[in-house]
């Protein structure tokens, strides 16, 4: 059972995302809260798998909330929801250890989906999301494009294999079952990958990975 906490001013919000996530046999909502500081509160108190923090909240923003959970409860993932127009929060966010991004708007499969690929240590990105940030980091499609594939030059055939798997959402041991691997080597390629690369976390990884349209569903 994935045991998740949500986070919104909004009460017909959490109620919404509550009756999504709880459709999932597999996923129980074990505390709720209505601002960044009462979320960080109830994550210390009910240590739930994964926290889903709304951007704007009064006290505490969801960026603030989750800098302060990787500090004091870093075995929470977090996933941050988010509306259009909101890239610069989303890029700050990347860096404060977030392991999704999905819109509120966005299909509801995809909260689904999110929740069960970040609690078992996969990073997950809405596709309208990625293309936000990428389309905010400056340059034309295929300057960024150009510019993501000089970054992969280094890597070898069977670590862009798991790049691109990573971008997709996989977790370490769905990515062992697609490419017939033990969950133990994929999780030595994706260290290997953020060090080469020079980047903290699987999300910056996965943005790299749309980027180079490695993603299905992106250009390659």
């Amino acid at each position: 059972m994935i045991r998740v906490l949500l986070a919104d001013d909004e009460a017909m919000i959490r109620a919404g995302v509550r009756a999504i996530v709880q459709s999932d046999p597999e996923i129980e909502v074990v505390a709720e809260a209505a601002d960044g500081r009462e979320a960080v509160e109830r994550v210390l108190s009910h240590r739930p798998d994964v926290a889903l923090l709304d951007i704007r909240m009064p006290r505490l923003d969801g960026l603030a909330a989750t800098a302060e959970l990787r500090k004091v409860a870093p075995d929470t993932k977090i996933i941050i929801l988010t509306t259009f127009g909101e890239d610069s929060y989303i890029s700050q966010a990347l860096g404060d250890g977030a392991s999704g991004f999905l819109l509120k708007a966005g299909d509801p499969r995809e909260l689904i989906s999110g929740v069960h690929a970040v609690a078992d240590g996969g990073a997950y990105l809405s596709p309208q999301v990625a293309r936000q940030v990428i389309a905010q980091f400056g340059g034309g499609r295929a300057a960024k494009q150009a510019a993501a594939a000089e970054r992969l030059a280094d890597l070898t055939e069977r670590e862009r294999d798991v790049l691109a798997l990573v971008g997709a959402g996989l977790s370490n041991a769905d990515i062992a079952d697609r490419l017939f691997l033990v969950e133990g080597t994929v999780k030595s390629y994706v260290s290997t990958i953020l060090s080469r690369l020079g980047m903290k976390n699987r999300v910056q990884a996965a943005i790299l990975a749309y980027e180079a349209g490695l993603v299905e569903g992106t250009d390659s």
